[in-house]
C-alpha cells in the first residue's frame, strides 16, 4: 500500500531526520500534533538524551510531537501506535466481507489514554494502521 504524504508532512519528516539522525518512515498532522513513525529499533535517537531531540522538533514547528515505532510485525505496530498506553493483547481478524480488524485489549487504567482527548489517540492509531498494514478498524476492549 502506498502512503500519500502532503508537502508540509514531507517537510516535517525531512525536518525530524536531520534534527534526530533517525530514519521516518511516515508522518502524519493532526491538529496540533504531529506523530512520527521512525523505522524499528531508531526510538531512542529520535527521542534523544531526556527526550532532546523532541523538544527541539517541537520549538522548531510549533507544535506538539509524538514518535511511533515501526513494526514489521502487524500486531505489535498497532501496539506501538498506542504506547504509552498499557497494551495487554492484540488479536487480528480478517473479516468475511474481507477486511481486516485488530482488537486490543488495554490496561483498563489506560483506556483514557489510548482513546485521547476526542478520540485523537485511536483515530491516529486507525490511521496507521490502515496505512502501513490495509486495517479497516481497530476495536478496544
Amino acid at each position: 500500500m502506498s502512503i500519500r504524504l502532503t508537502e508540509e508532512e514531507m517537510r516535517y519528516m525531512s525536518l525530524f531526520e536531520r534534527m534526530t539522525e533517525s530514519v521516518v518512515r511516515d508522518c502524519v498532522e493532526r491538529d496540533e500534533t504531529v506523530v512520527f513513525v521512525v523505522e524499528s529499533g531508531e526510538m531512542g535517537k529520535a527521542i534523544g538524551k531526556g527526550g532532546a531531540n523532541i523538544d527541539r522538533v517541537r520549538r522548531s514547528i510549533n507544535k506538539n510531537v509524538e514518535v511511533v515505532e515501526y513494526s514489521e510485525d502487524e500486531k505489535a505496530f498497532v501496539a506501538n501506535a498506542f504506547q504509552p498506553a498499557v497494551i495487554e493483547n492484540v488479536e487480528v481478524d480478517d473479516e468475511e466481507d474481507g477486511g481486516k480488524v485488530a482488537y486490543v485489549e488495554v490496561n483498563e487504567s489506560d483506556k483514557g489514554l489510548a482513546i485521547g482527548k476526542n478520540g485523537e489517540n485511536i483515530e491516529t492509531a486507525k490511521q496507521l494502521a490502515r496505512r502501513h498494514y490495509e486495517f479497516d478498524d481497530i476495536v478496544l476492549s
